[in-house]
């Protein structure tokens, strides 16, 4: 392996810096830290920069700046490119003879193109990263080889490296593709716990991908490599004992070797800290009954799962290359669902080819149907690199020109329904993956043909009124629901409408209530319980007025909103904050009175 090397001769002064531009500040990158940690005896010669997109690209360049580098290296994404290569433009104007490098995905697949547009760029790292960027580094520090003799890289002429602004293309080398390496001779990416305490930690534990989807880069590379799983097991109980609040796990396809993903699962079962949660992109439909079995015997909010449908038309899926039993897939989701002790985070993809509208919408009626704890709509991005890039003419695909590369139309799909359908994703991330709204928007879907006609309409209701484009308060989206439940029984009989809007009114109290107690309350709301009996409850029930809430019913919230009618049942019902869902969090319940 290439760490076996000397010390440094060239320049022990010699400073390099890689960059991250993360999409959270929470969360830490995975990439950088491996190219780091795959250094070895250079580690000390290299500073890592996290910075997010909400940091402004001048506290970017500022920050990397004063690290006063002589190799800046950038990790870049679609979601931070453009921001990058804007930094860059500037850091090469304040510092003339940097020299800078940019890997990552989004710089992987037209290098050359990069380096004729940006002529600040002094080269790209092509694909899998830590064994090439170890290179570069020994390259910088002893001048020990020539970057000709650097697998996996592109580079301005080595007699022009000192940028030009009339480079041509004959002027720019790219260098043979690197191999893949064994993922077991990476070292642990995380040397110093502390710096990342209370982060979202990313950890891969697998490279590749056995499906070859389309619109996916692992569609590029066929293949899928582990790491050893016991070295898994010892970088896990570093997590486990710093008790990180999360652990994400980047592998495209966590469950595709059982064996595998069972080891990893019954390993964290048996080391459950109690706080640590465990996040996996996982293929359902493949679960046998003994992954089901696990999944089941876990704590509740030990791990979660994202869940990848993205559509249920079979033409479509045949077209996409991607095959999935939806049937089969189903039952799994509705049995973990049963369990309650995992949360479901379950995707679908609008843009994708032969999806109409209608397609879509039976897709997301399907998924909806399924109750996952979220259901992320996303919209076709075509990556570079992608078998998808070279089909878009065959589909009509028709997609924005710059950073996230997102459809804009179609065949199939005009870009009237691209807003439409934004609208509708914008519902949905309000009140249903929120979490906040589950038995009003239960109870709302009755009045409506299918679900996602439901969330059109809330859309068009908020679009009319002016009220889309405007920053809401958590109060104030159940104050428009209660707008739009009027008007959605305006044609009801007086007697039906005064009864629906009482229960109404009680279902978004008690949606309110699980989340926070009503220290004041809305104008829709009943009476507030007296001090003398919300006392002699709390003394009853030996609970602290601080930590509970207590609010009387006259409806069966529950079945009301369950059947879409009012059920009266009267009762008082104690909200417990101190006591929560670990997958939804909202407050324990307990009826007192009936």
């Amino acid at each position: 392996m290439y760490m076996k090397t000397r010390t440094p001769q060239k320049d022990d002064n010699m400073k390099i810096l890689l960059v991250s531009v993360d999409a959270k500040y929470i969360h830490t990158n995975l990439a950088v830290h491996s190219l780091k940690a795959y250094c070895g005896r250079y580690k000390d010669y290299i500073d890592i920069a996290q910075y997010s997109i909400n940091h402004s690209e001048e506290e970017i360049l500022r920050g990397i700046y004063i690290h006063r580098a002589d190799v800046v290296a950038f990790s870049c994404y679609i979601w931070n490119i453009s921001m990058i290569l804007n930094i860059i433009k500037n850091l090469r104007k304040v510092q003339p003879q940097v020299k800078i490098w940019v890997g990552g995905p989004e710089v992987s697949y037209y290098p050359k193109d990069y380096l004729l547009i940006y002529n600040e760029l002094d080269g790209i790292v092509i694909g899998e990263g830590e064994q090439t960027f170890y290179e570069l580094v020994r390259y910088y520090l002893e001048d020990a080889q020539t970057l000709d003799n650097i697998n996996g890289i592109a580079f301005r002429d080595s007699a022009r490296l000192q940028c030009s602004d009339n480079i041509t293309k004959d002027e720019i080398s790219i260098t043979p593709p690197r191999k893949h390496m064994s993922l077991d001779e990476l070292p642990f990416a995380y040397e110093n716990m502390e710096e990342h305490k209370n982060k979202i930690i990313y950890y891969e534990s697998s490279r590749g991908c056995p499906y070859s989807c389309s619109y996916c880069l692992s569609s590029a590379h066929r293949g899928v490599r582990y790491r050893n799983v016991q070295l898994v097991k010892d970088e896990l109980k570093i997590f486990l004992d710093n008790k990180v609040p999360q652990v994400k796990f980047v592998d495209r396809t966590f469950n595709c070797n059982k064996e595998h993903a069972l080891e990893i699962l019954r390993f964290i079962k048996e080391h459950d800290n109690g706080i640590t949660n465990f996040h996996f992109e996982i293929t359902a439909d493949i679960l046998s009954e003994e992954e089901l079995e696990l999944l089941e015997s876990l704590r509740p909010g030990l791990i979660q799962l994202e869940i990848g449908v993205q559509t249920t038309n079979p033409d479509t899926m045949k077209a996409i290359n991607r095959r999935v039993d939806f049937n089969k897939l189903s039952d799994n989701v509705r049995r973990i669902y049963k369990a309650n002790n995992i949360h479901q985070h379950l995707d679908l993809i609008a843009g994708l080819p032969l999806e109409d509208f209608a397609s879509f919408e039976k897709s997301f009626n399907d998924v909806y149907s399924l109750r996952p704890n979220q259901l992320q709509l996303g919209f076709l991005k075509v990556l570079k690199g992608s078998i998808i890039e070279d089909q878009c003419k065959e589909y009509g695909i028709v997609y924005r020109d710059k950073p996230p590369y997102e459809v804009l139309y179609t065949r199939d799909l005009t870009y009237d329904d691209i807003i439409e359908l934004k609208g509708i994703c914008d519902m949905v991330e309000v009140y249903y993956n929120s979490g906040q709204f589950t038995h009003s928007g239960e109870y709302l879907i009755h009045f409506f043909d299918s679900p996602m006609k439901f969330y059109s309409s809330l859309y068009h209701y908020y679009e009319k009124r002016g009220y889309y484009t405007l920053a809401h308060s958590r109060l104030r989206r159940y104050e428009i629901l209660l707008e739009f439940y009027e008007n959605t029984i305006e044609n009801q009989s007086a007697d039906n409408k005064t009864e629906n809007m009482a229960l109404f009114k009680e279902i978004l109290i008690y949606d309110l209530c699980l989340r926070e107690a009503l220290r004041n309350r809305p104008d829709y709301s009943g009476d507030s319980i007296p001090y003398k009996v919300y006392r002699e409850i709390c003394d009853r029930e030996k609970v602290s007025r601080a930590r509970i809430h207590l609010e009387k019913f006259s409806y069966d919230i529950i079945e009301s909103a369950k059947e879409g009618k009012p059920i009266q049942r009267e009762s008082i019902i104690l909200f417990d904050y101190d006591n929560r869902d670990p997958i939804t969090y909202s407050a324990e319940v307990r009826i007192l009175t009936e």
